[in-house]
């Protein structure tokens, strides 16, 4: 009897023991099982109704968007003039005109808003054909580099002239406070050559400092929306 006691108690010591060490026991994860949640951009299209009252701008709106990223709550409006004729333009000619664009960033705070950055360009005292006009479908939000903060992206054209040439074509890109710009012309047809093949000119660009030493993947998605819109396109 006094032997199966002993026995009885050898078996619950060692139970014991055995169950303390697995509950001791550690599961180390490597940093590839560590999965981050992505961060994810929901830009939404808005209207003027929708603008904080603090919101100032120019022009006639061709985009409106809101979204919030490591900045905030951001709020991007493009406009344009159009053909008009803007006092703060000397103009030369008596049947000259103008026509101006802009792009501004905004970070909304409750019901303030602060201006982080605003895009201008223009073409003024034109007697001839005038452009200045974002190119449709361009103006994207992306975040390639999926840092958290938006990229903002920009494609317009610039001209005066009353021939059938290029027009100077810029994309504007920013993140954060930081611009890239890639610059050059659109391409036009001109001409047939005598063996048929059909004759272009312009199409050449070049990207700034930031563009060149920046991430691939900015470099890769600029050209590839130079090159779908690089040929010029006659609206009626």
């Amino acid at each position: 009897m006094r032997n199966i006691s002993f026995l009885l108690l050898f078996i619950t010591l060692f139970s014991s023991c055995k169950s303390d060490k697995k509950e001791e026991k550690t599961v180390s994860l490597k940093d590839s099982d560590i999965k981050e949640t992505p961060f994810v951009l929901n830009v939404e299209k808005i209207d003027s109704t929708q603008f904080p009252a603090s919101i100032k701008y120019e022009g006639f709106i061709k985009n409106a968007v809101r979204w919030k990223d490591k900045l905030g709550d951001n709020i991007v409006i493009t406009t344009e003039t159009g053909y008009h004729i803007n006092p703060k333009f000397k103009h030369e000619f008596d049947d000259s005109a103008d026509a101006e664009l802009f792009a501004y960033h905004f970070i909304v705070s409750g019901d303030k808003t602060k201006q982080a950055w605003r895009v201008y360009d223009y073409i003024s005292d034109c007697p001839v054909d005038i452009v200045a006009s974002f190119v449709k479908d361009t103006f994207q939000i992306t975040d390639l580099n999926n840092d958290g903060i938006a990229e903002v992206w920009l494609m317009y054209k610039t001209v005066c002239h009353g021939d059938v040439s290029p027009c100077d074509m810029k994309i504007i890109m920013y993140e954060g406070a930081q611009k890239y710009a890639m610059r050059g012309e659109n391409k036009v047809q001109v001409g047939v050559y005598d063996n048929g093949e059909k004759q272009f000119i312009g199409g050449k660009f070049k990207f700034d400092e930031k563009f060149t030493n920046g991430p691939k993947v900015f470099k890769e998605f600029a050209r590839k929306l130079w090159n779908e819109n690089i040929m010029e396109k006659w609206e009626n």
